[in-house]
């Protein structure tokens, strides 16, 4: 788990409405808590290869990015997001990757 060994991922890109963290768990932070142990338990499980949130630009706005191993997977993991169901992300988008590492 964790490995990247394939050819072709599919690779989530949030940008959402915050602009900082301090926004985030002051405006949601049970979406906050949610989505951090989804995106946990679907690692756990190898949905989930990678994430994490941009730390540049600073002042916002907040965004983050997934690494899937499957479309369908990458589709699963926008549309059950805590943060996209709030409405808390201003644009999404999935972006199939290569890994010339393979």
């Amino acid at each position: 788990m964790g490995e990247l060994t394939q050819r072709t991922y599919f690779v989530t890109l949030f940008t959402t409405a915050f602009s900082s963290m301090d926004d985030v768990r002051r405006q949601a932070p049970e979406a906050f808590q949610r989505h951090i142990e989804r995106t946990r338990r679907l690692h756990a499980e190898g949905v989930v290869l990678m994430a994490g949130a941009f730390l540049e630009p600073q002042g916002g706005p907040i965004s983050t990015m997934a690494v899937l191993a499957s479309r369908e997977a990458a589709e699963e993991f926008i549309r059950g997001d805590p943060f996209v169901e709030l409405g808390k992300v201003a644009h999404h988008e999935i972006r199939e990757w290569s890994n010339m590492l393979r």
